[in-house]
């Protein structure tokens, strides 16, 4: 097994006991929770009488069911409007901070964590939400969890777990123009399959992470659980302590940062940590990544060819025959060109406010294609607000895009922002999944923010790269 990595640091100082099962009982430094997975585990508290044991170590946000084009209440949708009551109940009874629409702080749970300087590292860090190993970014050990293990966080601030092993990823070279996070992640889940990190947690490292903003660290790690790892994380760095700086946390205590700085420090990864498996990505060689298929594993470089089933194992083969048959595309041809009906820029993955800079940056002065429905959902009200602060939000409506409130919006299509019959949609999102976004005949089509900006430019698949060239020409 590994030694000496942030993993096995983090873990060993969370350690309650090891329990008869062979898990172990494990501290919980921050419990995050929203609207859809907490009910029912407030509800079994309160069949045994038993209070929340921690209520300030758990924060609550609404972001799965809320409107993102008219939030005033009652919600249009009944069950919306149950699930938000219903929490609002619950965490007032509790005691529990929450970052209801009328506070301004209000977000995917994977934004407002990090941006009010909650995640930090050296945690733990739960939450009813596969897309928690975001918060590894910061050097956090962050894992979803299901209802009964939120039952049990609520009651003894403990979680049982079974330790992984840890796989190094080593992202070496320089990421050329137009090449970003989300490519890099694409390609490691292309690489090594979405059940390839089963058994594991992936450690980030190597000189293309490093360069990476901690917008872009998160989105790496917001999608480990979709290459089959526990959770993924960065070592905490400079890049890392400036951000928590700048936090709701830091911002008026110096002091105090210093402090965790120095325990911070002491929870990285040693130079001579021994990991269980090390694997190594060509940074240089990555190119703008898309998927062709219904999985986050079935991607291509924008220049590549969709593969033939019969060239993939034996396992793969009916999987890739099923999706290409969804997606309507064949072997051999290329991804760049195909027709896109929606394009959407939001989700845990991709809405922060690099993300909406950077999508901006190609939109200005341009417009959205007549035949592309745009939308553009920011991943919280403080990003929101940023983004307006900077006029961002005028370039994106000016262009044609819709301008919408925080949440996850198109994402998961558990709102009113879906898919309409089979269309075609260019997403930054996390999963293409069949269903995902609202229809069983939709298409997503997975890419990076800028390569979304594109799509809506030019009504298909585009190398945002070709359209750079023609701004700077």
């Amino acid at each position: 097994m590994s030694s000496g990595t942030l993993y096995d640091e983090v873990w060993d100082r969370h350690t309650v006991t090891e329990l008869p099962t062979g898990r172990t009982q494990l501290f919980v430094g921050l419990h995050l929770i929203h609207e859809v997975t907490s009910p029912q585990a407030f509800g079994m508290l309160a069949e045994r009488d038993i209070e929340v044991a921690y209520p300030e170590l758990t924060h609550a946000t609404v972001d799965h069911i809320v409107p993102t084009a008219d939030q005033s209440r009652p919600y249009g949708d009944d069950a919306a409007e149950e699930m938000m009551a219903e929490l609002e109940a619950n965490v007032r009874e509790a005691g529990i901070t929450f970052d209801h629409p009328d506070t301004g702080d209000q977000g995917i749970v994977h934004v407002i964590g990090p941006e009010q300087g909650l995640t930090q590292p050296g945690m733990t860090i739960v939450c009813g939400d596969s897309h928690t190993s975001t918060h590894g970014a910061f050097g956090a050990l962050a894992f979803g969890i299901g209802t009964s293990q939120i039952r049990d966080v609520f009651a003894t601030q403990t979680v049982a777990m079974e330790k992984q092993k840890v796989r190094r990823i080593e992202v070496t070279g320089e990421l050329g123009p137009g090449v970003g996070a989300k490519d890099v992640i694409l390609t490691i889940i292309r690489t090594l399959g979405t059940d390839g990190g089963v058994g594991y947690v992936y450690e980030y490292g190597g000189e293309a992470i490093s360069a990476l903003d901690m917008e872009g660290r998160m989105s790496i790690c917001n999608m480990s659980v979709e290459g089959g790892a526990r959770a993924g994380y960065v070592n905490p760095d400079e890049t890392t302590y400036e951000w928590l700086r700048e936090t709701d946390a830091f911002r008026d205590s110096p002091q105090e940062f210093e402090r965790r700085k120095s325990y911070w420090e002491s929870i990285r990864s040693d130079e001579t940590a021994e990991y269980d498996d090390v694997v190594e990505i060509d940074g240089d060689a990555i190119e703008p990544v898309v998927t062709w298929g219904t999985t986050p594993g079935q991607g291509i470089g924008i220049s590549e060819r969709i593969p033939d089933p019969a060239d993939l194992p034996e396992g793969k083969r009916d999987v890739a025959r099923r999706a290409q048959e969804h997606m309507d595309v064949s072997p051999g041809n290329r991804m760049d060109g195909y027709d896109i009906d929606v394009v959407f820029l939001g989700s845990c993955t991709n809405a922060r406010l690099a993300d909406l800079r950077a999508a901006a940056e190609v939109i200005e002065g341009r417009e959205v294609h007549s035949d592309v429905r745009a939308m553009v959902v920011p991943g919280s009200q403080r990003v929101k607000a940023a983004a307006e602060r900077e006029g961002l939000d005028e370039v994106f409506t000016e262009a044609g895009f819709e301008w919408r409130g925080a949440g996850c919006s198109m994402c998961l299509g558990m709102n009113e922002d879906q898919l309409e019959g089979s269309e075609r949609c260019a997403s930054s999102s996390n999963r293409n999944f069949v269903g995902r976004q609202g229809s069983k005949e939709g298409r997503t089509v997975l890419m990076s923010p800028v390569m979304v900006a594109a799509a809506a430019i030019e009504g298909e698949v585009t190398d945002v790269r070709t359209l750079r060239e023609v701004a700077a020409a």
